[in-house]
């Protein structure tokens, strides 16, 4: 009898300095998937038949309603709504998590004025938290995670149950349907924290210094994640979900 194949995911990855990094071998690896990233600034966003058997929308440089310079945006958000409304397994990091929540009816603060959170942030999570499918394991890990935002998600979908929060932002990670997004980067290494940091000015080897002493937890917490997601994308593509 062979082996049924691998259940295939689709990644929106908006900008070449904004990528899977260690989510790819954490999901392809650790949890068993296979991945068709697609570069959307250079490649049409895929229709919902397309995606496979689940959806991963990456961070970007650009705000969640910055139509003209990511032209693309809306049909990403369009994808993200369709991908809810049809049940699939759907993860939004940073920007995703953004776009997520303006796809389904909430809204983004841009530029908030409470401040960015750059670097490693505590995050408090929800008393919901410990019992959802693919947050529940990673936030049983740890409590730090890295932020690298200005914007942030002010006010949740209808119905989305909020998972976790910050001192300064208080939608750090959020429930909505088949739906998971979290405001920070489980994929973020040191290294490229640093290469995002020194974009906003910092110098070069600041952030990568502050993000070491955590980064062991940050990578449990990350991988834990990953295969938490994989999971539940199995278990829809074998139909026991």
């Amino acid at each position: 009898m062979s082996p049924l194949p691998r259940p295939r995911v689709t990644v929106v990855q908006h900008e070449e300095h904004v990528p899977l990094e260690r989510l790819q071998s954490w999901l392809t690896d650790d949890a068993g998937l296979d991945l068709d990233v697609r570069l959307v600034s250079r490649e049409t966003v895929p229709d919902l038949a397309d995606i496979g058997d689940g959806l991963l929308v990456l961070g970007g440089t650009m705000n969640a309603r910055d139509d003209d310079r990511a032209p693309w945006l809306p049909a990403v958000r369009a994808l993200l709504a369709d991908a809810v409304e049809a049940g699939v397994p759907t993860f939004g990091v940073c920007l995703g998590h953004q776009l997520l929540a303006e796809a389904l009816g909430g809204h983004v603060s841009v530029a908030d004025p409470k401040g960015p959170e750059h670097g490693p942030v505590r995050v408090t999570w929800s008393d919901e938290a410990a019992n959802d499918p693919v947050l529940g394991p990673a936030a049983a890990t740890g409590d730090v995670v890295p932020q690298m935002h200005d914007d942030v998600v002010d006010i949740p979908p209808p119905g989305a149950v909020v998972l976790a929060s910050s001192q300064r932002h208080a939608v750090q990670a959020m429930r909505v349907g088949s739906a998971l997004s979290v405001q920070f980067h489980p994929e973020a290494g040191p290294e490229l924290m640093d290469a995002w940091a020194q974009n906003h000015g910092a110098p070069a080897g600041e952030m990568a210094a502050l993000m070491q002493p955590h980064d062991d937890r940050i990578a449990v917490l990350g991988r834990a994640l990953a295969v938490a997601w994989g999971d539940v994308v199995r278990a829809r593509a074998a139909g026991t979900a």
